[in-house]
């Protein structure tokens, strides 16, 4: 990968396990606390979607309020749970190489920058939970244009903000349409693929695949 300038990361699922709040709590949910967690990471996501394409921004904090709301009626999880959870949900962990690699790239002469769907307040916290204060030079929010992901105005914002060209930014995301956005709006994408998934067919194929960040030391 030649002449890259910025390197952007997604943050959920990519360097925020968002599988972790349910984990932290699986004694008391149980067995069922995997399937709980990917459902309300589904529905969560389908609910940006859908909010986009009705022109009905809410930000991603009520989005994953609702989410939940509704998983944990599917699940018939214990309605006394819901404020832990959120809770959980601000300080998701990441995952283990996270820090290390994010350490490495700092030393180098990239920008580095999350561009999430999360608010602000949320990133910045996640950010600070984890000790990673100073790694990031920004952490930009769909907040800015108030549509979601996978919306061409949400990869335009590092582009305005760094004024550089779009295939000067490699941006990495373990979530297929994520990659498959980023690439068709210009970026280089790396699907970080955690769990060894099938790519989907949305008229784009990553040049590099990764299964953690480890990984992308090698290739820039």
């Amino acid at each position: 990968m030649k002449n890259i300038k910025a390197i952007i990361f997604d943050a959920y699922g990519t360097l925020f396990d968002v599988n972790s709040a349910a984990e932290k709590c699986k004694d008391k949910i149980g067995d069922k606390w995997e399937g709980f967690a990917n459902y309300w990471r589904t529905t969560q996501l389908e609910y940006t979607w859908l909010r986009t394409l009705m022109n009905r921004h809410e930000n991603f904090w009520k989005v994953t309020e609702d989410s939940l709301d509704k998983s944990m009626q599917i699940f018939k999880i214990d309605p006394s749970m819901k404020n832990e959870l959120l809770n959980l949900y601000k300080v998701l962990s990441t995952f283990s190489e996270v820090k290390g690699v994010l350490n490495e790239l700092k030393k180098k002469n990239y920008k580095l920058a999350i561009l999430s769907n999360g608010t602000p307040s949320l990133l910045n916290e996640l950010v600070k939970s984890n000790n990673l204060d100073n790694i990031f030079n920004d952490i930009f929010s769909i907040e800015e244009v108030k549509v979601y992901k996978p919306h061409p105005k949400v990869y335009n914002i590092p582009i305005q903000k760094y004024q550089i060209q779009k295939n000067e930014v490699a941006y990495l995301s373990a979530n297929t349409w994520d990659v498959s956005a980023g690439g068709n709006y210009g970026f280089n994408p790396v699907w970080v693929n955690r769990k060894n998934s099938i790519f989907d067919k949305l008229d784009y194929v990553p040049k590099y695949q990764i299964e953690n960040l480890s990984k992308l030391i090698d290739i820039i």
